[in-house]
């Protein structure tokens, strides 16, 4: 249906038609009069173009305003019989529109000859050329990387046979008709999935198959290419297909080895706050922007070139020119390791390749990383009758080993440890077959050659090799697997840490007497003895050691990562920085103010220091840091400060500027920094609990800011900590920060009100299933909130109505269902209406 303005513009070209003449539709799913309005010639205002049948011939008419009223500027017969497509777009220059039109020479048939036509003194040129045909056409009008507008691209669709079609996307530079490669990956996925319908309803046609195959190779899902390659060969694909099928398997290889030859892809995840909260996005080595922020959360690229990130709650994987290989629809995507990821949907446990293809053919309660090729699963009885087992998958997603075991490790050097019953673990190959067979309470994982085990259960323990003979006999309270030749174990009783290092023979290279010692590899071992002895769950301070023992440095670190390419990434009171295997700062790399942890990422230093991302070059030049202030409007932004007293204690709280009335902002900026919990903390005290603060943009709409700002407070030695999360609502006008009665009506009813709405979304809704029973007693006056557009949203802590796993239990309810109530001329409503 046209709409006021095209219905008057097509009066417009009917005044001008010659008489007897008849205006033209498109060939579309929908007629629409041939007729477009665009500035054709650069003059800022639109000049109309129309298709019209005249004693059987079509015409194409340009209309063009001459300052005191429109006259025709062109009037072309044409030797066409139908027109196609009628629209416009910048082809060939940035400042004016080039007229697109796509003829059809032959009534019944679905090619039409495109023409693209210039505007000049003569008229329009067409500067197509004759041999431009295709079935569909799309105008891509892609930004350039910087945000800029570009030229626009024609993808063409040419259909080879049946449902196939050939694609190509073209474009013109300096008055050359090109084919433009670079946007193959940006187009293409539209294409694999209209071929990958396809194929699932004709799974036997080859010459899908080969054009999927293609789709795939210019999208750079270079594995899939090759299989569906594979498929159409043996569905006699080289029948159909020839010499071109021969050179896309050719070009595929020659793509996958270069590819596995260039594994590393330049892609660095960044955040950037917003007004919408926290967004995801990717840099590349210089710290330009590579894909843009968008997402909710953005992982680390692996070395097969793909990207794990997040949108609306849900994962998806992108390859490294944004593009989704794998659409965002799963509840967790698993790192890929083996070229397989465990991804979680509705249904359980998944494993998926590279392409995003499901392997396994059914779903199971649980699927580890492949390791050595096989991935644990466990198999979960649905009447809960039986114990759960364990089984293994092969990177097929086949189950090459049943669930029988009932405890499984992973696959290393072709071997894992099994549980087959109480007081009986084996060690098996790849396909399940039994190697040897160890009668103890318990075997631990592999590692350098010695298992730890247990005689008994709650006995001590001690190592076997891997054919079951006990190498070292029971003498510990607690034993590691063995790394580079040694092992932690512990000697205290009770439940106390005195741990040490021993070798194989079971002598002590480091004497027991530590409160936790890591293995960070390359060598060398971090000691760690408490910050506090008589309360030592608050945790330990290192100092690092060769595997013999010897003292490198004092007790100086309070936290070690392990050793990759001879650097550790450590941090002490005040600053994070690499170590050398001398346990000494690194020559030549930047020391931080914070604790946290370096990376190197290629030629970068990855950063996270304080919770925050930043991206250093080796001379320690910031090449990239998240930003801290959010722009709002005009003059409106929001500043994050920093407050950090305590190692233990680190704050991010938000202060509004830009506000007219001064007082009135330093009294919204004062409570903002009470609601952070910014307080007085002692600087050299060692806390019973550390505490993180940080705050996002919630909503912004009109004069209304709704800030979101969390807490975690973590008792040292406690099984989890405790998280808090409370809105303010600030009008920036006046300053007013709204409560929930605010959007009320006085004396309405909306306690009452609100707690049925709640009271009827936890019975009905499967959602709120695990909200505890006979807990949820209403609202109160004063219930957490937070709004939205078009809803208020009111929750509850953990603990209040659900278990701690639930978060904050949160019931959406439309504006909509209580407008009965709302003030509508109150201060809170008008702020965001």
């Amino acid at each position: 249906m046209m709409n006021a303005n095209e219905k008057q513009i097509e009066q417009l070209v009917r005044a001008y038609l010659p008489q007897g003449a008849e205006l033209v539709t498109t060939q579309r799913s929908y007629p629409l009069p041939a007729i477009c309005a665009a500035d054709l010639d650069g003059d800022k205002m639109q000049e109309i173009s129309a298709v019209y049948r005249l004693d059987h011939e079509l015409h194409l008419l340009a209309l063009k305003y001459l300052g005191y009223g429109w006259g025709a500027a062109d009037d072309v017969a044409l030797p066409y019989s139908r027109v196609s497509v009628l629209t416009a777009a910048p082809v060939l220059s940035l400042d004016r529109s080039n007229l697109i039109v796509g003829w059809q020479e032959e009534p019944d048939s679905d090619l039409s000859r495109l023409s693209v036509y210039e505007w000049t003194e003569e008229g329009l040129k067409d500067t197509a050329g004759k041999d431009v045909y295709f079935s569909f056409m799309e105008v891509m009008t892609t930004p350039e990387r910087d945000g800029q507008p570009s030229l626009a691209d024609l993808a063409l669709w040419i259909r080879d046979s049946e449902e196939a079609y050939r694609v190509d996307i073209i474009r013109w530079r300096r008055g050359q008709r090109i084919s433009a490669v670079d946007k193959y990956p940006l187009y293409y996925p539209k294409v694999v999935r209209y071929y990958e319908q396809l194929v699932r309803k004709q799974p036997d046609h080859p010459l899908y198959w080969y054009y999927l195959a293609e789709a795939q190779h210019w999208t750079g899902m270079t594995e899939a290419a090759l299989v569906s390659a594979d498929r159409a060969y043996r569905l006699g694909g080289a029948a159909v297909a020839g010499e071109k099928l021969q050179q896309l398997d050719r070009d595929i290889r020659l793509q996958l080895e270069a590819y596995r030859q260039t594994r590393r892809i330049e892609r660095f995840p960044v955040s950037y706050k917003t007004i919408h909260g926290t967004k995801w996005g990717y840099i590349d080595g210089l710290g330009a922007t590579a894909i843009p922020v968008q997402y909710d959360y953005a992982s680390d690229f692996q070395e097969n070139g793909l990207g794990r990130v997040q949108m609306r709650g849900h994962s998806g994987v992108i390859n490294a020119a944004g593009q989704y290989v794998v659409q965002p629809i799963y509840d967790s995507i698993g790192e890929f390791s083996e070229g397989r990821s465990v991804v979680i949907d509705s249904q359980g446990f998944k494993l998926m390749d590279e392409s995003g293809r499901i392997v396994t053919k059914k779903a199971y309660s649980y699927i580890a990383s492949m390791q050595n090729g096989r991935a644990m699963f466990t198999h979960v009885p649905q009447a809960g009758v039986e114990a759960s087992t364990y089984g293994y998958l092969d990177a097929q997603g086949n189950e090459v080993i049943p669930a029988q075991f009932q405890d499984a490790g992973d696959f290393y050097r072709n071997k894992a440890v099994v549980k087959i019953r109480d007081n009986e673990y084996a060690l098996i190959g790849l396909n399940g077959n039994r190697i040897a067979t160890y009668p103890y309470a318990f075997v631990g994982g592999l590692g350098d050659g010695l298992l730890p085990f247990q005689q008994t259960v709650n006995g001590k323990y001690g190592y076997i090799d891997e054919q079951g003979r006990v190498v070292l006999q029971p003498a510990y309270t607690g034993a590691l697997p063995f790394q580079e030749g040694r092992a932690v174990v512990n000697t205290g009783e009770n439940y106390t840490a005195r741990y040490g290092v021993i070798d194989k023979q079971g002598r002590f290279v480091v004497q027991p007497g530590y409160n936790d010692i890591r293995q960070p590899g390359e060598g060398r071992l971090a000691l760690g003895k408490a910050i506090d002895p008589n309360r030592t769950f608050i945790g330990s301070i290192y100092a690092m050691a060769d595997l013999n023992g010897r003292m490198l440095t004092d007790f100086r670190y309070y936290d070690v990562e392990d050793y990759h390419q001879g650097l550790a990434s450590v941090y002490d009171r005040n600053q994070t920085f690499f170590i050398d295997r001398s346990g000494h700062a690194a020559q030549g790399y930047p020391r931080l103010n914070g604790s946290g942890t370096v990376s190197l990422q290629d030629d970068l230093i990855q950063a996270n220091v304080d919770r925050r991302l930043s991206y250093l070059n080796r001379a320690g030049q910031v090449i990239w840091r998240t930003n801290t202030v959010i722009p709002l409007r005009e003059p409106y932004r929001v500043r994050e400060e920093k407050y950090k007293p305590n190692k233990d204690y680190l704050v991010y709280y938000p202060q509004v500027e830009g506000m007219g009335d001064q007082h009135a902002q330093q009294k919204v900026n004062a409570r903002l920094k009470q609601l952070a919990q910014v307080k007085p903390v002692p600087a050299h005290t060692q806390l019973d609990a550390s505490f993180n603060g940080d705050f996002d943009v919630a909503f912004f709409r009109k004069n209304l800011l709704v800030l979101e700002i969390n807490g975690y407070n973590f008792p040292f030695g406690a099984a989890h900590g405790m998280p808090t999360k409370v809105y303010s609502h600030i009008n920036l006008t006046d300053g007013a920060i709204y409560d929930l009665k605010d959007l009320f009506k006085p004396g309405s009813p909306y306690v009452e009100v609100l707690s049925g709405i709640v009271g009827r979304q936890i019975k009905e809704d499967p959602q709120y299933s695990y909200v505890f029973p006979d807990t949820y007693k209403g609202i109160k006056p004063d219930q957490p909130f937070y709004v939205t557009e078009h809803a208020l949203h009111l929750y509850f802590q953990p603990y209040d109505i659900a278990p701690y796993v639930a978060g904050f239990p949160t019931f959406t309810i439309p504006f909509s269902e209580i407008m009965d109530m709302i003030a509508v001329n109150g201060s809170f409503w008008r702020s965001f209406h």
